[in-house]
């Protein structure tokens, strides 16, 4: 059997105790500078004119709601912003999240719009294709804001109905709101067609009344009506439509708003695609036909604007009930708190140093061997 020459010396206890206060000191300072300290994030300037925009315009879809007659119940909507509709009426197409759709009501989800336009390569004059739904006037109305912001050109195709708690006002849909935001010269484009919306883009499982009434909506706004007896014929028109008004440009992105199976798939496309932005497709629905998969496998990125309560805290952003329109300016697409690089690298090299010192070196040994014998 071999001796053994050399066995580890034993480790103080003190110099265990110094280095874990040291470490645990030098978190609580890593922690509380992050905690402190927010950063101004890129573009801030172009975001706060997105979100003031967004609230000018909805509070003009305030205005011409309550100027129609549609008093605004602030059991349903707290912040009496005027873009929560209700449960039931003709042009609802299907079940709703009230929680959702009072979190979507927040102007600075133009920022965050702004930034996904960023992250996705669009600049100035690039021509955008965006999918309108009725569901969510106020995310409508923060894509306007963003796109008009950059200077972009949207080419909008909209869903004339709505789930509950969206745009279902059967005199007031979506639709009409974009009308009144135009005609006020707060934006410079609408959509250029519109669909009856519903489940598969055709109002399938809808009443007659119901699809008179939207039918009703879209001739009032003077829209171009989408129609297609399938649902592949029903993507194979939205294609044929933004092509058409992209007039030979390269279409840069792709914006969906909400949920609408035409344009994002049925079940497994609206859950597996990633709220934001999109360049390649899971592979879950790579087999999935939809607007937004013929976009991405053409090499054009795709925004995806759903799940709004995971949306909204992920940018902090509130998710509880509203009172009032949040102020502009607020949320991580304005300010991040960030970690300091050179104060935790101090903080671990100061560790590193410690171990070495107390436990490896000579030095250390010796101190706390003197210690120990004081």
């Amino acid at each position: 059997m071999k001796k053994v020459y050399w066995r580890p010396r034993a480790v103080s206890r003190l110099a265990l105790v110094l280095i874990a206060a040291l470490s645990v000191t030098g978190l609580v300072g890593v922690e509380y500078d992050h905690r402190h300290s927010s950063v101004r994030q890129p573009n801030y300037d172009q975001k706060l004119a997105a979100a003031t925009l967004a609230s000018r315009c909805m509070a003009l879809v305030k205005r011409d709601r309550l100027k129609r007659g549609y008093e605004i119940d602030p059991n349903i909507d707290p912040a009496e912003s005027g873009l929560v509709g209700v449960a039931f009426s003709p042009v609802t197409s299907v079940s709703g999240h009230l929680p959702s759709k009072r979190a979507s009501i927040n102007p600075n989800f133009a920022a965050v719009i702004y930034e996904f336009l960023i992250e996705a390569g669009v600049r100035q004059g690039d021509v955008v294709a965006v999918g309108y739904s009725g569901s969510f006037p106020a995310i409508n109305i923060c894509v306007l804001a963003a796109l008009e912001t950059l200077d972009a050109r949207p080419i909008g195709i909209s869903s004339a109905a709505s789930s509950q708690w969206g745009a279902n006002l059967p005199d007031f849909l979506w639709l009409d709101m974009e009308e009144a935001l135009f005609d006020e010269g707060l934006v410079s484009t609408r959509s250029v067609a519109a669909s009856l919306g519903g489940v598969e883009d055709r109002g399938v499982g809808m009443t007659a009344e119901s699809r008179e009434a939207l039918l009703a909506g879209i001739e009032r706004t003077e829209l171009p009506l989408l129609r297609a007896g399938t649902f592949t014929a029903s993507i194979d028109s939205r294609m044929a439509m933004y092509k058409k008004a992209a007039g030979g440009e390269r279409i840069q992105a792709y914006i969906n708003v909400g949920g609408g199976t035409v344009s994002v798939g049925r079940k497994v496309g609206k859950k597996e695609l990633q709220v934001g932005v999109n360049t390649s497709l899971p592979p879950a629905i790579r087999r999935q036909d939809s607007v937004a998969a013929r976009f991405i496998k053409d090499g054009v990125p795709v925004i995806h604007l759903a799940r709004i309560l995971q949306l909204a805290k992920r940018f902090g952003m509130p998710t509880g009930q509203l009172h009032e329109l949040p102020d502009e300016g607020l949320g991580y697409a304005f300010f991040r708190t960030q970690y300091n690089r050179l104060l935790t690298g101090g903080v671990l090299i100061g560790i590193v140093a410690s171990l070495y010192a107390f436990i490896r070196s000579d030095w250390g040994f010796r101190l706390f061997q003197t210690t120990a014998h004081r």
